[in-house]
């Protein structure tokens, strides 16, 4: 790789992460009516399939275990997620989604989602294509993030 093509591959870094962190920053704020704090979302959101770890959950976020531990007993006194005995490993627990909280997921994605529909209809056609487009390429990097 050239020396001009390794420069443009670290602006192209730079500008996607920054890209990412004002996106990160407003989704949070789409749902600023919720009763969920962004974090508390985050969380269940991550339960969604068979549950975490805490430990797993505080890597997620980019916490601490005691606070992941935190998060996790105010979304249990709320009814929205409990601990049960990891199936794979007697010694472990996982945090896993109540009926509620999967219906409090439910809620804020459809709030969401509705926000952002109006946003994206501002758009125009060639816009939302060139999103829709861009999509799979989001995915391949945050799949490669995830290893």
């Amino acid at each position: 790789m050239s020396t001009r093509e390794q420069t443009e591959l670290q602006t192209l870094a730079q500008d996607f992460r920054e890209a990412l962190r004002h996106s990160v920053y407003l989704v949070r704020r789409l749902d600023a009516d919720g009763d969920l704090s962004a974090a508390q979302l985050s969380t269940l959101k991550m339960l969604l399939d068979d549950g975490v770890r805490v430990g797993e959950i505080a890597r997620n976020l980019g916490v601490k275990v005691p606070s992941a531990t935190e998060q996790v007993i105010k979304l249990e006194r709320a009814g929205l997620a409990r601990r049960e005995a990891d199936p794979d490993d007697s010694r472990a627990v996982r945090v896993v989604l109540t009926t509620e909280g999967r219906a409090a997921v439910d809620s804020a994605n459809e709030r969401r989602n509705a926000v952002m529909a109006g946003i994206l209809a501002a758009l125009t056609e060639d816009d939302r294509k060139a999103l829709a487009a861009a999509l799979p390429v989001i995915d391949k990097i945050n799949s490669s993030l995830q290893n």
